[in-house]
């Protein structure tokens, strides 16, 4: 959401084999950050942002082995003393349960086992 130059970089260099989408539970993450901001110039921009990122990639529904990936991860969390917010591992079971890479620069992510990581923004 921030137009980060190296991000947008790896973004336009994708082959047509890569597939890059949103997670819905990123996707209210982004649309409440926007409804938690004043109106503004800032909103719309953001807002505008939002809209041609979710035109651009597909919005990748939370799939049902998701679920079982989430209880195991919370678990072991608990079991090891990792604190990860539930948005975050709701994410992070979506990615594992799709085979995906996780673009994030959220360091959160990193502590979890499996979890392919990688930050477009370095």
């Amino acid at each position: 959401m921030a137009g980060h130059p190296l991000l947008r970089s790896r973004v336009t260099s994708l082959s047509k084999s890569d597939r890059l989408r949103i997670c819905t539970i990123v996707r209210g993450e982004i649309l409440f950050g926007i409804e938690k901001r004043l109106a503004g110039a800032r909103r719309d921009q953001l807002e505008q942002a939002a809209q041609l990122a979710f035109q651009a990639f597909p919005c990748l529904p939370v799939p049902a082995p998701a679920a079982d990936i989430y209880a195991n991860l919370k678990m072991t969390c608990q079991r090891t003393g990792i604190a990860i917010n539930e948005n975050d591992l709701w994410i992070a079971a979506t990615a594992l349960a799709g085979g995906a890479t996780l673009v994030t620069r959220d360091k959160d992510f990193s502590r979890l086992p499996s979890l392919v990581l990688q930050d477009w923004t370095v």
